[in-house]
């Protein structure tokens, strides 16, 4: 994938950790690393947007015209931008030198995000053998397993990385909340599967001899006579060609053959996305993926890599998983646990098993820097960068300009099929489609909260005991011992009737819900237009949550089994939902899951707010009447929403943007437009009238008609042109947009503490020791009500958690570190270490250090 998109949902799916470098010890010198663990960081330096920029009268977007095109070097994109020939690169790099070259350069700037991509190895699930006999070992969960041992992650990291990159063991990044919680269930597991190149050997041959293989007399592996030759699929693009030719070398030296198949994301992505893995076109691909936000709660991320609920390709939807991890993964995905204990429980065992079956194995995670103009300013999410922010088409502008263009570049664009359904989901696509979508929330860039956007504000009403909680003042949270889920909320969906299953039809005896989500939206909701001129309605919310359920269903026209793994998530904890007045629009949602914090559930989920935005399927607007000519043309065979439907019909993937799937839906749109067509009729029809249709496909067949395609949307740019043959795409500014330009430039820049700690050179058994901590931030002490705790890991010299604990305040900017008699004596002799974490109320990126000693009797 290239940088394939995660996003957090229960349906389906990060920190700032700035530009590493390693940061020694106060006192002594720093030992290695622990095996597997990530190196500290230390921030560098971010250009962000001032905390005021005056109200001009503008309205969306600050500039007339964005035009993107695709470079795939960071170097070539850096050269451009100094030749004056670029504006902005968003994709974001982890190039060393590239970056070097940026920082020196007074004419450019860059943001940095910290933690924002990871890389590793997916893997065929097919097996134990392909439709050809040959074999698969990866269909083996012991030999995926064993991969872990096989790689060097540190050597991996530095060599293909360098500075930006650092090994990645698990898949909860270590710049997540999460991971500081649950460090010392983690840091455990990094050295147990640490570079172990004899224990990856002997366990993957046990398997392999087990599988009916043998070592040839030439020291390879043979299968029923014939070599075994393993496909990996290498990107040529980025530092994923290292990766993949130093696992490739690895399983050379150990017995197996390795074709290697060093290609472009183009070249590439129909072979591991599309193909039947049966059929055995590959068995290993070298992966990369990224975050949209700061993921506040992990849970779901276990659901959204390692179950085919992870995505729509091929691969994905071949997941093998053992019934108890893809329980564990669905119950965490929505929040099945009663406190914080369990939640504890359910992540150490769900962390073990991702471990033991890796249909994903981790390699590195990467910190990208993002190069632009230095007369050009935008907000960049602390994790996210520049692509994946929320924020970044409603503040990318000239300084002290209004208007003007920009220009953009990725690493790639036009890769993949645009639908509001189930399109192409890489985060190349994505910073395009951002700028057309709007939505009913947006994600603060350093917490990771949410602030509204469309809606005006929220009521979350939750159990008594369930550890939720809220921060902003939009969001009002109340605790109730009850929640009863009302008779005339919509339950289900019934796809042979196209009408809604009422809760008192589902449930007869009454049911209950864990808790309620209650959205308001304002007055003037229907004044705002899509991009055709199209006003949007009540339709298309409730089209929206028709969207969540009827492909799934077995007797629906679009029916596609892609879709029934996230519905039968989604129906283990959806109660209802019902539209209790709409106008004003408010909407009761009852759910038996929540979150940790009131904004993230509504901010992260689709049933959050209902605002007809597709964030499942990276970034797509979801508008009644342009999802009108794709479900035409499914239901009738002739294309599919989905790449994996589009695999098995072999029809084309309906693509709403370019190529033959333009001519088919201008035919089902002119089909629509003459039987004055509304979807699922028997529950629309009560929503949207004849008249709405006819005005709303009169208006998309004059947007057609002008630019040639049917992607629309409510965001503050809209598209204009497609150009692919040139291979560029260009947005212009969408003049009905109802926000002021300067509605989120509010953003200054983040208060990333920096961490400094000294003690003791050398420390006694069982001797108490103490170790000063300084927190601050541009030379000042940063402030005690902005940090949650500073809380310590203590390593003995081979590398084993011993204990932990929280550093005391001693005043503002300053901590300490008391070790016990009692920790010091767990210490054996040799070079021990601790590791301190500053985890900030105001951004949500912990920010690590170390400090070594020696210990001695």
């Amino acid at each position: 994938m290239s940088r394939k998109l995660i996003t957090f949902f229960s349906l389906l799916v990060v920190t700032v950790l700035v530009l590493a470098a390693c940061q020694g010890p106060a006192t002594a010198p720093q030992a290695t690393a622990l095996p597997g663990a990530p190196e500290p960081t230390t921030p560098a330096p971010s250009n962000t947007l001032p905390t005021e920029v005056p109200d001009t009268g503008r309205m969306g977007g600050w500039l007339d015209t964005l035009v993107f095109t695709s470079i795939d070097q960071i170097a070539d994109a850096v050269t451009q931008l100094k030749a004056d020939a670029l504006d902005i690169y968003p994709f974001g790099s982890e190039n060393s030198d590239a970056f070097q070259t940026t920082a020196s350069d007074p004419n450019l700037a860059y943001t940095v995000a910290i933690g924002n991509a990871v890389d590793g190895f997916m893997f065929n699930p097919a097996g134990p053998t392909f439709t050809d006999g040959r074999l698969n070992p990866f269909s083996n969960p012991k030999v995926r397993e064993a991969i872990n041992w096989l790689i060097d992650r540190n050597y991996v990291a530095q060599e293909a990385i360098g500075a930006l990159g650092q090994p990645q063991t698990v898949v909860i990044v270590s710049t997540f909340p999460d991971y500081v919680r649950y460090a010392d269930i983690i840091r455990p597991l990094e050295v147990k599967y640490s570079y172990n190149l004899e224990k990856a050997k002997a366990a993957i041959s046990t398997e392999m001899e087990a599988m009916g293989a043998t070592m040839g007399s030439d020291g390879k592996w043979q299968f029923n006579g014939e070599p075994v030759v393993l496909i990996g699929l290498i990107r040529s693009e980025d530092a994923r060609t290292f990766m993949g030719n130093y696992l490739s070398d690895q399983l050379e030296n150990i017995g197996f053959t390795v074709d290697r198949q060093v290609r472009t994301r183009t070249e590439l992505s129909p072979i591991w996305g599309r193909s039947i893995p049966e059929n055995g076109e590959w068995h290993f691909y070298t992966g990369g993926w990224g975050y949209n936000s700061i993921a506040r709660n992990s849970s779901n991320l276990f659901d959204g890599y390692y179950t085919p609920r992870a995505g729509s390709t091929t691969a994905e939807q071949g997941y093998v998983v053992s019934p108890e991890f893809d329980q564990l993964a669905m119950d965490l995905a929505n929040n099945k646990y009663s406190d914080m204990n369990e939640r504890r429980e359910m992540f150490a065992r769900a962390l073990e098993l991702s471990l033991q079956e890796s249909q994903i194995v981790w390699v590195a995670g990467v910190n990208q820097f993002y190069p632009r103009n230095a007369n050009l300013q935008v907000s960049s999410d602390m994790v996210a960068g520049v692509a994946q922010s929320s924020l970044y088409p409603y503040t990318l502008r000239w300084i002290d300009q209004e208007g003007g263009t920009a220009r953009l570049a990725n690493q790639g664009i036009l890769t993949g099929a645009w639908n509001p359904v189930s399109g192409q989901n890489w985060v190349q696509e994505v910073v395009v489609q951002k700028a057309t979508v709007d939505d009913g929330v947006l994600a603060d860039p350093y917490t990771g909260l949410y602030w509204p956007q469309r809606i005006e504000r929220a009521e979350v009403t939750t159990v008594e005991g369930l550890p939720m909680t809220k921060t902003l003042d939009w969001v009002d949270l109340q605790f109730t011992s009850e929640i009863v889920v009302p008779a005339d909320a919509w339950a289900d969906w019934d796809a042979a009737k196209q009408e809604f299953i009422l809760a008192s039809e589902k449930y007869p005896s009454g049911a209950t819900a864990l808790t309620k989500i209650t959205v308001y939206y304002p007055s003037d909701l229907w004044n705002v237009k899509w991009h055709d001129g199209s006003n949007i309605s009540v339709g298309d919310f409730v089209n929206n949550i028709i969207r969540l359920f009827d492909r799934a269903k077995p007797e629906s026209a679009i029916f596609d089994e892609a879709a029934v793994p996230t519905y039968e998530s989604m129906m283990t904890y959806f109660k209802g939902v019902k539209i209790v007045s709409t106008d004003p629009l408010i909407i009761e949602t009852y759910v038996d899951t929540y979150d940790l914090d009131a904004e993230v559930l509504i901010g992260q989920n689709a049933f959050g707010t209902w605002f007809p935005t597709n964030r499942t399927n990276a970034w797509s607007s979801f508008s009644w009447h342009s999802f009108v000519p794709g479900y035409l043309a499914e239901e009738n065979r002739e294309l599919s929403f989905s790449e994996e439907k589009s695999t098995s019909l072999n029809v084309n993937w309906t693509h709403y943007i370019d190529g033959p799937s333009l001519e088919i839906l201008k035919k089902y749109l002119d089909q629509a437009e003459k039987d004055t067509y509304i979807p699922y009729s028997p529950t629309l029809s009560q929503f949207i009238t004849p008249d709405e249709a006819g005005q709303r496909y009169g208006n998309l067949q004059a947007w057609y008609a002008k630019h040639n395609h049917f992607w629309i949307g409510t965001g503050p740019y809209y598209l204009d042109q497609v150009n692919s043959v040139e291979g560029s795409i260009v947005t212009r500014h969408f003049a009905d947009f109802p926000d002021p330009a300067n509605k989120w430039d509010r953003f200054g820049e983040p208060m990333l503490p920096v961490l400094d700690a000294a003690g003791p050179a050398k420390v006694s058994s069982g001797k108490e020791a103490t170790f000063d901590v300084l927190v601050s931030y541009k030379d000042a002490p940063y402030p005690s009500s902005y940090l949650d705790s500073i809380p310590f890991l203590l390593y003995d010299a081979e590398g084993t958690l011993v204990d932990k604990g929280t550093a005391e305040f001693v005043t503002e900017g300053q901590y300490a570190i008391q070790l016990t008699a009692d920790m010091t004596a767990k210490l054996k002799e040799g070079t021990a270490q601790l590791e301190i974490i500053a985890v900030s109320n105001v951004i949500s990126v912990p920010v690590f250090t170390r400090v070594t000693f020696v210990v001695g009797q």
